[in-house]
């Protein structure tokens, strides 16, 4: 059932594994449905708590504000960034939920890039399309977190090397990153789901136990 508590509009699903959930962020557009499907297949009987991106843009939802087309509007970024970790740490308390894995895909994986950098929000992070949130990023340490970048080699909208300058960010600041480049666009593609699943049974899930 879709809920409005919290602070934000979201979907949550119980799941038999609530130690490790996962919290779903949809792209610029979507809404706390559109990752379900994706999140049952890469992480069967996991708990699932998807939040809708409270700004809109011309009517589309998404997480945070931008200036143009990749220019974000970082204080807004910042901001939006610590609702969405209050919303996270609330949704734990009421749902009973360990620390979740995020799953984010272009816009809500931008957010889950800067969530990362909020202290204890996310044990790790499986993030599709994402660009560097901020151009100077706050201190942070990530003490091996895994994170999953998957990017696409023919994406028009966020070009490869600027998600491995993510990588190098997130790197330096502890986590282990591995990045994937597909043969893909900047949509989703069906290669996202075996690799999302292979990499959250054994990478991810490993540095949990």
């Amino acid at each position: 059932m879709t809920q409005d508590t919290v602070e934000f509009i979201h979907r949550f699903e119980p799941g038999a594994d609530a130690a490790r959930p996962l919290l779903l962020l949809h792209g610029t557009g979507g809404n706390e449905t559109d990752l379900l499907p994706l999140g049952r297949m890469v992480a069967p009987g996991a708990a699932l708590l998807a939040p809708r991106g409270p700004v809109t843009e011309n009517g589309m939802p998404r997480f945070f504000r931008r200036v143009a087309e990749g220019v974000f509007d970082e204080a807004d970024l910042r901001r939006r960034t610590g609702d969405l970790a209050a919303f996270v740490a609330a949704a734990r308390e009421r749902y009973g939920l360990g620390a979740p894995l995020a799953l984010g895909f272009s816009n809500g994986a931008n957010i889950a890039a800067s969530l990362l950098l909020w202290p204890e929000t996310l044990a790790g992070a499986v993030l599709i399309r994402p660009m560097v949130p901020f151009a100077e990023p706050p201190a942070a340490d990530l003490a091996g977190r895994p994170v999953l970048i998957l990017s696409g080699a023919m994406d028009p909208i966020v070009p490869v090397e600027n998600a491995r300058r993510l990588a190098a960010q997130l790197t330096a600041s502890g986590a282990t990153v591995e990045h994937r480049i597909l043969p893909a666009g900047h949509g989703l593609s069906q290669a996202e789901v075996s690799v999302a699943a292979g990499w959250l049974q054994t990478a991810a899930l490993r540095s949990a136990a």
